[in-house]
């Protein structure tokens, strides 16, 4: 069943800017987005994240206008758009590889949609004025997009969006091309800049942390759907399947026999019980389950603990990471991922390869689902 969007928006209480209604389009048979629903408020940031071909990228260039729904409504401001050129819906796009006029200078290259309007030729040289402060170009209009860095190039790129005041700005994987570093340093950039405009935003990207770093709301997208949407919390700590969970982070699927008798518990293959809930089971019938851990909820002991008494796990990889240390187990012929924050080692020996280990975690925390 496709998720109706009922979330509401934090940045505005008025009318919503935008409302996609069961919006659907296929391609020579193939479904690419089905039964779309999203609403977003003014100044709202809602980031389309999924895998590549779950139907994200189809999704904006509809919003766009350069792909037209078989079927639903896509509304802008209270007016459908559907049949409505893109050059006419006031909707700038920011694309991945930058697309600038290499012949053109920054200036020109901010000032292009600003001609197109036709607008006076003071006002564009305010305008243009505005976005090199804006974006910290200041010193570059007269530079060609070949005499700038990757991320200069992408700061003319939002600065040529939001130069003709957009009733909407759509990001469609900007920051993917630039190294970690830049890329984080634009994403606050653009994040306190849009949420000072109030420019209502939809952002595409496949990776977690530039949705959980730019969005208001995030819209989880599987096979051409919403699947889940609401804040960066909500769909981090409420995931509303076991595949969003296993999107969101990393996991360990213990294979195990849910009972319901005398009182409700998963059997584990490897030998851990755990006692569940009934919210915690939902709609999983008795038998065989899946229970999905995630890596940062599972901690480790030398000496046994509550939940895992005998049969001791054995490391056979620690990798350092930084701020986090991902450790490999070996578990009863599974292979366990475990993240920790690496200060855990300055409290406590480190644990190498070979080393035997009990693990721990809070059944609250597990999310089943049938196997199968």
């Amino acid at each position: 069943m496709a998720v109706r969007d009922t979330s509401v928006g934090p940045a505005s209480v008025m009318a919503p800017e935008l409302v996609l209604d069961n919006v659907c389009k296929s391609f020579d048979g193939h479904v690419a987005v089905d039964r779309c629903d999203l609403s977003l408020k003014r100044g709202e940031i809602v980031a389309l994240l999924g895998a590549s071909g779950c139907g994200k990228s189809t999704l904006l260039n509809m919003i766009a206008g350069f792909e037209t729904p078989d079927y639903g409504t896509i509304s802008l401001r209270g007016k459908v758009m559907n049949t409505i050129p893109p050059y006419r819906r006031n909707v700038a796009m920011v694309f991945q590889a930058y697309a600038m006029f290499p012949h053109l200078t920054v200036v020109d290259n901010i000032a292009y949609g600003l001609h197109a309007r036709k607008l006076l030729k003071a006002e564009i040289a305010a305008r243009v004025d505005e976005m090199l402060a804006l974006l910290h170009l200041n010193g570059l209009g007269k530079r060609f997009p070949a005499q700038l860095s990757g991320g200069q190039r992408q700061r003319v790129a939002v600065a040529r969006a939001l130069a003709v005041r957009p009733d909407m700005l759509l990001l469609d994987e900007a920051f993917s091309a630039l190294d970690r570093n830049l890329r984080e340093d634009m994403q606050l950039e653009l994040s306190l800049l849009l949420r000072r405009l109030m420019v209502t935003t939809v952002l595409v990207t496949h990776d977690q942390r530039e949705a959980f770093a730019l969005a208001d709301r995030i819209a989880i997208m599987q096979a051409g759907r919403i699947a889940q949407i609401g804040t960066p919390e909500e769909v981090y700590r409420r995931p509303g399947s076991s595949s969003v969970l296993r999107f969101l982070g990393t996991t360990t699927q213990f294979p195990g026999e849910l009972q319901m008798q005398p009182s409700p518990q998963v059997k584990l293959a490897v030998g851990l019980v755990l006692p569940v809930s009934p919210d915690a089971i939902g709609g999983v019938a008795a038998g065989s389950v899946l229970v999905d851990v995630r890596a940062e909820d599972i901690t480790l002991s030398l000496s046994p603990t509550r939940l895992h008494t005998a049969a001791p796990a054995t490391v056979v990889l620690r990798t350092f990471l930084g701020s986090q240390e991902r450790i490999v187990l070996e578990f009863g012929g599974m292979q366990v991922v475990v993240d920790r924050p690496a200060q855990v080692t300055q409290r406590q020996e480190p644990v190498a390869a070979g080393r035997q280990v009990y693990l721990d975690f809070e059944p609250s925390q597990c999310r089943l689902s049938a196997a199968g």
